[in-house]
Parts: structure tokens; C-alpha cells; sequence
């Protein structure tokens, strides 16, 4: 058999590649795009759960992207208390794979791709669906993820006011101390939902919550606002929907009815969610097949779970300027 040598890059190197913020948003618009062209395969997440759902659990995601040559698989664990212990709460692996030979061809530290990924999500939907003047971001979490949404947003809106909020103060001082430095801006930190959502352009919800429990009211969500909630328990009241005149999802395969966990779990079990009203998909509107936002009296939802196919596509950008700057290194697998 012919040698393969698989492309091996850690969190130093993923580090070191320092992925500008047009480059992480045009590998995810990429994945986006073929999405909506029917070029990809997005397989729902599956999910491994040790013990039990509050202490953490894994998820699996499983993709392939047509125009990148790539299929891939991303093992993700998400243990809400890894702050104990001075770990992240997500750490991850991605495998990509030859899609016509099932080579292997690279191993890849997901973490960073894990937070930019699901960052650019937020950011590409509001670009699309958001009014182009919002102003004023109110987000709740502070985790990863919650770095690369604001990064990303600000790098889109250049926002007058940022307001933060997450459940413990030292975390959510920090995370306004790191963002100040990081956009040289001012960032509120308040310490309530309210007086961080209430009337925001743009609203997006991170929480980390042990169970279902509706923190977020209705009735701060101002006519023509972006509403973005991915927590992975539902933080939200039951009647959010009946505001939007548009619902969005990153993949309908992935929020239907029976998966767990989710934001609008609850509102796809029970049917108020469905294919049906669902506007669209967000790579429907990326590709041109269907609009985003018509006006600005439109007060939108957008709910993602993560992609697979976007965790490929930055991967792939990953790997292609590790090899332009000779970052790495190359395993022998046979």
C-alpha cells in the first residue's frame, strides 16, 4: 500500500495561523453557499452522554462539502463546569477525509473552530437578517462561542453599545476586559438579562442553563430586532415565536422534531415551530435562493445548532494556509 501521511495541527499551531475574521467568514459562507446549492451532506449531530446531561456530554457532527473536497467528522465535548478545573468547557477534534477514498487526510484541534464557526454563524445571519443599522448588541454568555459572535458582529455593525451578561461575575468581567482590549470599545456588563437584552438591534442568547427555564421576556424584543438564541437548554418564553415575522434555522434536518436540546426544543416539539412556517434555511438565503430581510419592521429568529459542513470548511482553511506557512506536522498513518 501507497504511504499516507495525515496533516496533524494543535492548538499551538490553529494559534499561530491566526485566522483574520474575512477569512473565518468566507470559509463559513463558502459551506453556507453550497448548503443552499445542495452540495453538502449534513448528517444530525449525535450525542454521547456519560453519566448525565448536566455534568456534560459529547456531540458528534458529521458533513461533507462537495467544492472543498472534504468529508469530515468532529467529536466535541461540552462539560458546562471545566472552569473548575481551568479547562474550556468545549475542546474538540476534527477528522477530515478524502471523500472519494476515505483516506484520512488531516487531524485538526477543533476547539478554535468550534468557537469561530458558531461565531461566524451568528454574524453571517445577521448580516443577512439583522437591519443594517443595529447599533446596540445585548448578548447573554460568555463562554467561546460568546467571543467570536461579538468579535465578528462588531467586525460587521461596529456596534455604538455592546452589553454583556453571564450567570458568574468574575467570568463576565473577564469577558469585557478581554473584549475591550480586543475592540478597543467600551463593553457594558451588566448583571441581570433585562438590562442586557431589553430593546438591543440585536439579541443573542448563550446561556448555559441546567434545564429549561424562560429567562428571556418577550416583551424586550423591540419591533425590528435579531433575535439569536442557541442555548443548549430553551431559555426562552413559549410566545417568542408569535413576534417573528420570520423564523430561520441553520438546518432543518438538525432542529426537527424528536432531536434533543435546543432553544426552540420545545417550540418544534409542540408544533408552533415547523417545516412549513420555517422561512428558510440560512443557506437558502447565503446562496440567493430565498430572501433575508425585506424590511426593517421585521423582527427575525434565527436559531442554529452548529453545522457540520462549516466546521469542514474552516477546517480546510485551516489546513490550506498551515501548509502556505509551513505550520504543522505530517503523521505517518501508513
Amino acid at each position: 500500500m501507497q504511504e499516507i501521511w495525515i496533516d496533524y495541527l494543535n492548538a499551538v499551531d490553529t494559534k499561530a495561523l491566526a485566522l483574520t475574521n474575512e477569512e473565518i467568514l468566507a470559509a463559513v459562507s463558502t459551506a453556507l453557499e453550497a448548503q443552499g446549492r445542495g452540495e453538502t451532506v449534513i448528517e444530525p449531530r449525535v450525542h454521547l452522554v456519560p453519566e448525565s446531561s448536566d455534568k456534560g456530554h459529547f456531540n458528534v457532527l458529521r458533513g461533507y462539502v462537495k467544492p472543498l473536497g472534504y468529508a469530515g467528522v468532529k467529536i466535541v465535548g461540552d462539560f458546562v463546569d471545566n472552569y473548575k478545573v481551568g479547562l474550556p468547557s468545549e475542546l474538540a477534534v476534527l477528522n477530515l477525509f478524502d471523500p472519494r477514498t476515505g483516506v484520512p487526510k488531516a487531524i485538526i484541534d477543533a476547539t478554535a473552530i468550534t468557537d469561530m464557526r458558531t461565531g461566524a454563524m451568528t454574524a453571517i445571519g445577521a448580516r443577512h437578517l439583522a437591519r443594517k443599522d443595529s447599533k446596540v448588541l445585548g448578548h447573554i454568555g460568555a463562554r467561546g462561542t460568546s467571543y467570536w459572535n461579538i468579535r465578528l458582529l462588531d467586525h460587521l455593525f461596529d456596534f455604538d453599545e455592546i452589553r454583556v451578561h453571564s450567570r458568574r461575575p468574575e467570568s463576565r468581567e473577564a469577558f469585557a476586559a478581554r473584549l475591550t482590549e480586543d475592540l478597543g470599545k467600551k463593553i457594558v456588563v451588566t448583571d441581570n438579562w433585562e438590562d442586557c437584552l431589553k430593546d438591543a438591534d440585536i439579541m443573542v442568547e448563550a446561556s448555559r442553563l441546567p434545564e429549561p427555564t424562560p429567562l428571556f421576556k418577550t416583551s424586550w424584543v423591540k419591533k425590528g430586532a435579531f433575535v439569536v438564541p442557541y442555548g443548549t437548554m430553551s431559555a426562552l418564553e413559549f410566545d417568542l415565536t408569535d413576534i417573528m415575522s420570520k423564523v430561520v434555522v441553520d438546518d432543518w434536518g438538525q432542529c426537527g422534531p424528536g432531536r434533543p436540546y435546543g432553544a426552540l426544543r420545545r417550540h418544534v416539539d409542540e408544533g408552533k415551530v415547523t417545516r412549513e412556517n420555517l422561512h428558510a434555511e440560512l443557506g437558502d438565503i447565503v446562496c440567493g435562493a430565498k430572501p433575508g430581510r425585506e424590511n426593517d419592521d421585521e423582527t427575525i429568529l434565527f436559531w442554529h445548532r452548529g453545522l457540520s459542513s462549516t466546521d469542514v470548511a474552516l477546517g480546510a482553511a485551516i489546513v490550506d494556509k498551515a501548509k502556505r506557512n509551513n505550520i504543522g506536522q505530517k503523521l505517518r498513518f501508513a
